[in-house]
């Protein structure tokens, strides 16, 4: 027997939302909170039960440390015509900003047993229960793909087949509530019947 309400379910699907670090406090979050939001993305479906996630957690001094890197890896790899000086200052902040960042990584099956966008798709659901249980928990959070990702591999420590998919900020927050916006269902369905 299920003790969660469909009401509940779909309340906390509608009311996760992408917090990002400018809105975070300094409140810091206890790791027990952040191994029950790891512990929720191992959850996730996934087909063979290949189950592709890896994450690195970054906190304290090793989460400031990521952000002057990222901000190292955008200007060391942008072209100077493209290059700016907000976007540099605001990387290594965000990093100072956030309570804790984790790095979503996906381990390809070895053996290509499946499509590799079948274990990209269940990082992504991996993730969203990640979102999800922040929300719960009312903790922001927010993915974060910069082009800067493609480098990080091997600052990560990353093994044969692993690949950075991008960064999880998450941070207390006193954000009011934000309400969604969503075109209708209806648009986005065809009932074969």
């Amino acid at each position: 027997m299920n003790n969660i309400s469909p009401e509940q379910v779909n309340e906390l699907i509608k009311n996760r939302r992408s917090i990002f670090p400018k809105s975070y406090t300094e409140k810091p979050i206890p790791k027990a909170i952040i191994e029950q939001v790891l512990e929720n993305a191992n959850w996730a479906p996934t087909h063979k039960l290949t189950e592709p996630w890896r994450f690195k957690v970054f906190r304290g001094e090793a989460k400031n440390q990521l952000g002057v890197l990222l901000a190292d890896l955008y200007k060391n790899n942008t072209p100077a015509e493209k290059f700016k000086e907000m976007k540099f200052n605001k990387t290594s902040k965000k990093a100072k900003q956030s309570d804790t960042i984790i790095a979503i990584c996906m381990q390809r099956d070895p053996k290509e047993s499946l499509p590799e966008w079948e274990e990209v798709a269940a990082v992504g659901c991996a993730v969203q229960n990640m979102y999800l249980t922040c929300s719960a928990y009312d903790i922001g959070a927010y993915w974060s793909s910069p082009g800067t990702i493609k480098y990080l591999n091997k600052p990560l420590g990353l093994n044969e087949g692993e690949r950075c998919l991008g960064l999880f900020y998450m941070g207390y927050h006193q954000m009011p509530k934000i309400e969604g916006m969503r075109r209708p269902i209806g648009e986005k369905v065809v009932w074969m019947e």
